[in-house]
């Protein structure tokens, strides 16, 4: 498997920004979930599984910050703006204030009338302390729209959910894959182009592959990884004597 595209997403559950290369440091790709929206009367972190329309924004990285851009094509001039774009106050906050870090999930995805409060990871907004960088395979994808998985590594080929369990190079990178993505109702989400609500995404994911779909990892060596990388599972120091004695 080598690697075909690369995505990070400045803010959590916008859409993101597609690049060639990009530096990879502890808390995974530069610049992935550096911001999160804050609703300002709960305090709870927004997500497109709670405000769907999240995802009809999308953010871009700059060097001073992060950019905005709004459905109708205007870029977030600040809170009061995407307050009055989401109907609720909300705050924009980056991994380097100090928040809490707690976000909403259903019970159930097809009623989404009974909502946990589950805590999320330190660093990066993401929402698992379990893995920073995603990855998921063209073949395991299949005719499903990458973006309703927002993986930050999509691989030519197949076979990432063998990967579970060991650590790979992409680049000078090493990751330590640790764990099969359990999906929510995010990827049932609406998206922009035309992407609709479809509920049968999760009912199959659950259905053909006991609801998970990617793998999780996390980042052992810091580096840089580029687009055409091949992935390689780092050989153990047992397999490595092995082989010079063979």
């Amino acid at each position: 498997m080598y690697v075909a595209e690369i995505w990070r997403f400045p803010v959590k559950s916008m859409q993101g920004e597609r690049v060639d290369v990009c530096e990879v440091n502890a808390d995974g790709l530069s610049g992935d979930r550096e911001y999160a929206l804050f609703d300002a009367d709960t305090g709870l972190g927004l997500t497109a599984r709670r405000v769907p329309e999240l995802l009809f924004g999308s953010a871009r990285r700059r060097p001073d910050g992060v950019e905005i851009t709004l459905p109708d094509g205007s870029v977030a001039a600040g809170d009061r703006q995407l307050s009055d774009w989401l109907g609720r106050s909300v705050v924009l906050r980056s991994t380097s204030e100090v928040v809490e870090r707690r976000y909403e999930h259903p019970a159930d995805f097809e009623l989404e009338d009974d909502w946990m409060s589950l805590a999320g990871a330190k660093g990066a907004f993401h929402d698992s302390s379990r893995t920073n960088v995603s990855l998921v395979s063209t073949t395991t994808l299949g005719g499903w729209d990458r973006r309703r998985f927002r993986s930050n590594v999509v691989l030519a080929g197949a076979g990432e959910e063998g990967l579970v369990g060991s650590r790979v190079t992409i680049g000078d990178v090493v990751l330590k894959v640790g764990k099969h993505i359990e999906r929510c109702v995010m990827t049932t989400r609406p998206q922009p182009g035309g992407l609709e609500k479809d509920l049968d995404v999760l009912r199959t994911i659950h259905r053909e592959r006991g609801g998970c779909l990617a793998v999780g990892a996390l980042v052992a060596r810091p580096g840089t990884i580029r687009v055409g990388d091949e992935i390689e599972a780092v050989r153990g120091l047992r397999e490595r004597v092995r082989s010079i004695l063979v």
